[in-house]
């Protein structure tokens, strides 16, 4: 990846290194990790920074003395992976520079140079268009996610779904993902908005308060969804046990049918030499006329009891 240098004007203009250092104007500069050991002491922010991307964990930001650093770690919401965007940062009052060993932030801040003009130009300003970036897809993904739920919970109800789906599983691990996710990126844009170095103008403090407020948003609608996944997993135990009620019933129901009719094949089944009805000549269609007689009484009662 090549250095990219911009300055933050009406929109991001490109511009060369030299550019940055002279320009009355702030600015955002986009390294690798290997370009940014090389031209830091250039951007004259008072810091070392040890950066291996592949060790971030968490969003963050931390204050230094004249500078503030931080790293991003970014979850790819288009598929259920492990994959996360990570780079880090330094600014301070001139500008950012902004180290990604990927394209991602390239093409983020290159998406904000053909998208966005500002009215009024700032560091808060890009800040908050680039935060923005990283989260501008998770609605339609937590819109797409409550309607696969809304999906199952007519499956579950109709019986199309016996059993948990597994599905459940890798939709929870997802929410809880950018539940932490957004717990982070709150807790950043409260640093930025704490404002300890005064890098930021006063009236600009708003662009991460409302940050913040979607990002609360966004974390209560994932709430909301892990909520719903926890009813879906109890609806689905209900109509099992619902499903198995069922079936204990009919067979309580075959069982009262059967246990008198299983008496008078005992009873008969004997056969005592006294027993009269053995030399009456209708008796054998006495006893099955009274079988059927027993089998549709009971039939009736069970339906009129709502037992079938």
């Amino acid at each position: 990846m090549n250095m990219s240098y911009y300055l933050i004007e009406d929109s991001l203009t490109p511009c060369s290194e030299e550019e940055i250092h002279k320009s009355l104007y702030q600015y955002v500069a986009v390294l690798s990790p290997e370009e940014y050991k090389s031209t830091k002491d250039n951007f004259h922010m008072g810091i070392d920074i040890e950066i291996d991307l592949h060790s971030i964990h968490n969003t963050q930001a931390i204050v230094n003395y004249d500078s503030l650093i931080g790293t991003f770690n970014i979850p790819d919401h288009d598929t259920f992976s492990d994959k996360k965007y990570q780079l880090a940062f330094a600014l301070d009052e001139n500008g950012i520079v902004l180290i990604d060993e990927d394209e991602y932030t390239l093409k983020v801040v290159e998406n904000i140079r053909s998208t966005k003009r500002w009215k009024l130009p700032s560091l808060e300003r890009f800040l908050y268009d680039f935060l923005e970036e990283t989260i501008k897809n998770d609605l339609p993904l937590l819109e797409n996610i409550e309607q696969d739920l809304s999906i199952m919970d007519m499956d579950i109800m109709q019986g199309v779904i016996e059993q948990y789906p597994s599905q459940l599983n890798d939709i929870r691990a997802e929410l809880l993902d950018l539940h932490t996710h957004y717990e982070h990126l709150i807790d950043l844009a409260q640093e930025l908005e704490e404002n300890e170095n005064e890098f930021f103008q006063q009236d600009n403090l708003r662009y991460f308060r409302l940050f913040s407020e979607r990002v609360s948003r966004l974390d209560d609608t994932v709430k909301q969804l892990r909520d719903y996944i926890i009813q879906l997993r109890d609806l689905v135990s209900e109509q099992l046990s619902i499903k198995q009620n069922k079936i204990m019933t009919l067979l309580t129901v075959i069982t009262t049918i059967f246990m008198p009719l299983t008496l008078i094949a005992g009873w008969y089944g004997m056969n005592f030499v006294n027993m009269p009805e053995l030399k009456q000549p209708y008796a054998y269609y006495v006893v099955i006329l009274v079988s059927v007689a027993i089998v549709a009484v009971s039939l009736i009662w069970f339906k009129k009891k709502k037992w079938l």
